[in-house]
């Protein structure tokens, strides 16, 4: 039986943890079709021979972002876009974390979250304009879990290291990052967000207004750590991407054994630089996979500067002949066949005596 399988399997056993009114929807909503992912509950495509002798009905998955083999699908389908879509220029990446004094914040103000990668695009933005005088390309991912599976809210900041200057109409090709200033920057952003939204009575807390103000101020006045990768190529950039977008809060390598007992799973200590053995028991393993399921609505990556909607379309062309470079054209998904053939080398559409199926119809969901 598969990993995937396993963790299916575990949250229909344990139902009533989770399905019921004081869960959040969002929870619900996405438990439920993973639970229901690869299931004839969801309905299916049929595919038949010529005399209808063979048929294979190909369950639909659920697209949930809370499903870790439908998040690996989406991952690879956004790679796929963003080959084409970005020019070949150098990148990094930044993070940007959250001191530790002020993520019951986030926990107890959800709402909160949806406006990080906007505050830290805008942190970025502002420094580069100020330091180049440039515009960059830029990718927001939110995450809120840590390696332990604890509640951890930050962002990876994913960036060009180079910059268009419209003044004069030219792309600088190189921008060196100072993290020191970063950090500034991200630190007086984050803080005077959460300024605006304590004094609009926005946040709920077991804290005073007054305490929460001090907080605030005792926080902005320390040091917040900042994370910088070393530039990367595209292709490289693609990749180190693809290991935060529609990522699980914990890979399904990771789960080593599901028992009646509890979850035995590999976490990643960052404190002592190694990967530890934990056993959860299965209500406390679903609890922490639940607090990382985004709200409805929320997007798990934001686009801003020149891949900015309002700017990618007036951009995105004259930026590659600025870079005499050619706009590669967006390649087709590969179909669901196609892929199994690719990544296994069997055709699910072909029979074991080599009849070739077709699709003859679609088996609607139920429940």
């Amino acid at each position: 039986m598969s990993r995937n399988r396993k963790l299916r399997d575990i949250l229909a056993e344990k139902r009533d943890c989770w399905d019921h009114d004081l869960t959040r929807s969002a929870v619900r909503e996405n438990f439920s079709k993973v639970v229901a992912c690869g299931t004839l509950a969801l309905g299916a495509e049929i595919y038949s021979s010529e005399n209808e002798r063979l048929r294979l009905l190909v369950p639909h998955t659920c697209k949930s972002r809370a499903c870790p083999s439908c998040g690996s699908r989406a991952t690879s389908l956004w790679q796929v876009e963003l080959e084409a879509m970005l020019p070949d220029v150098l990148y990094a990446g930044i993070n940007f974390t959250i001191p530790g004094e002020l993520r019951p914040l986030f926990q107890q103000n959800r709402h909160l979250l949806s406006d990080l990668p906007a505050v830290g695009a805008s942190a970025i933005q502002r420094w580069v304009r100020s330091k180049y005088g440039v515009s960059v390309l830029l990718i927001a991912v939110p995450q809120t879990f840590g390696g332990m599976l604890n509640f951890n809210p930050h962002l990876h900041m994913l960036v060009s290291a180079g910059g268009f200057l419209e003044s004069e109409s030219r792309w600088i090709t190189r921008l060196y990052f100072n993290k020191n200033e970063l950090m500034q920057a991200w630190r007086l952003a984050l803080s005077s967000y959460l300024w605006l939204m304590v004094g609009a009575r926005a946040v709920k807390s077991s804290l005073s207004f007054n305490s929460l103000k001090k907080l605030l101020w005792v926080q902005y006045k320390r040091k917040w750590v900042v994370y910088l990768s070393p530039c990367m190529s595209k292709t490289r950039f693609l990749r180190y991407a693809g290991r935060y977008i529609r990522r699980p809060p914990i890979p399904l390598s990771h789960i080593l054994e599901i028992t009646d007992g509890g979850v035995r799973f590999l976490a990643k200590d960052t404190r002592a630089k190694c990967m530890a053995e934990l056993m959860w028991p299965q209500e406390m393993f679903i609890e922490a996979l639940a607090e990382h399921v985004p709200d409805r609505y929320r997007h798990t990556m934001r686009y801003f500067g020149l891949l900015a909607p309002r700017s990618k379309r007036r951009i995105s062309a004259a930026l590659f002949v600025l870079l005499k470079q050619r706009k590669r054209p967006r390649r087709r998904p590969l179909g669901w066949a196609v892929s199994r053939y690719r990544d296994f080398g069997v055709d699910p559409l072909v029979g074991k005596d080599g009849i070739r199926l077709r699709w003859t119809g679609r088996l609607g969901s139920f429940g």
